[in-house]
């Protein structure tokens, strides 16, 4: 069955849950390689998040896990087909398009590099307004081509996922990734963390003057907690790790590595091994 084909049996689907039995709930909804455009936007008329899965961060990479899809045409320009559907259509019609683009990545197995895979990413982002990348690490299965191959940690995931929230929402670009010299990010320590030993120790953040995007910076700062200090800043001064706390961040102590409070470093408490 052709993927046009197909497209049309989901989005038939679709069209009987949500008008013959009035479904108002979330629906995701996959665009399938080679959907037409007129599918697509039908598609995110009716659906709240619509995937295509590239599955590979390029051309090469692709080929090795899924020969018989084309990169480009396939997949990636059905991605901005839903960027260009949201900006032609006027989002007070009754034709308004109601869905969000998410995107998967298999990781590990055909020797992609956390760089290739976050440098698409941040490009979807930017270009597309992708809501979210998935990252599923690879997992060898019998009777597969890649059966003898090794499980890709689930590590590696987790500092994808990670990095990925930095580059979505803490305003980082990609160049601000601590990647290592094979364009991996290192497993032993959380990216944000990474960058602000290496950054911020010697050179912390002042809280009383820093911009927005400079303490979303500091580990254990995350976007609430940024707006947290801006508000508090205006009605007076953020002097102990006491302050931080009673706006809301939860690990002070976290913070306090990387920060100046008043001009002057944190008092910590210090920890007794008895």
């Amino acid at each position: 069955m052709g993927g046009i084909t197909t497209q049309d049996k989901l989005i038939d689907t679709i069209e009987i849950v949500r008008h013959k039995y009035a479904y108002t709930g979330y629906v995701h909804l996959k665009l399938m390689p080679g959907a037409e455009f007129d599918q697509i936007r039908r598609a995110m008329q009716l659906a709240d998040r619509v995937s295509v899965n590239l599955e590979g961060p390029n051309r090469e990479r692709l080929d090795a896990l899924a020969p018989g899809k084309n990169f480009a045409t396939d997949l990636l320009d059905r991605l901005l087909w839903t960027q260009q559907i949201r900006q032609q259509v006027d989002p007070d019609s009754p034709e308004r398009v109601r869905a969000g683009t998410v995107t998967q990545f298999v990781v590990g197995a055909v020797g992609d590099t956390d760089l290739e895979l976050l440098s698409l990413t941040e490009r979807l982002y930017q270009q597309i307004r992708l809501r979210r990348a998935y990252y599923s690490a690879f997992g060898p299965i019998e009777d597969t081509p890649f059966e003898n191959l090794p499980r890709t940690s689930a590590l590696r995931e987790l500092r994808l996922y990670q990095s990925s929230f930095l580059l979505r929402d803490y305003e980082w670009e990609i160049e601000d990734l601590p990647f290592q010299g094979e364009g991996n990010l290192p497993l032993d320590v959380d990216p944000k963390r990474a960058w602000a030993d290496a950054h911020l120790r010697g050179c912390p953040i002042d809280v009383m003057r820093a911009e927005r995007r400079d303490l979303l910076r500091i580990p254990g700062i995350g976007p609430k907690g940024a707006d947290a200090i801006i508000r508090a800043r205006r009605q007076g001064r953020l002097t102990e790790l006491g302050h931080l706390r009673s706006i809301g961040i939860r690990t002070p102590q976290q913070v306090a590595p990387y920060v100046l409070l008043d001009g002057r470093r944190p008092l910590q408490q210090l920890s007794f091994n008895l």
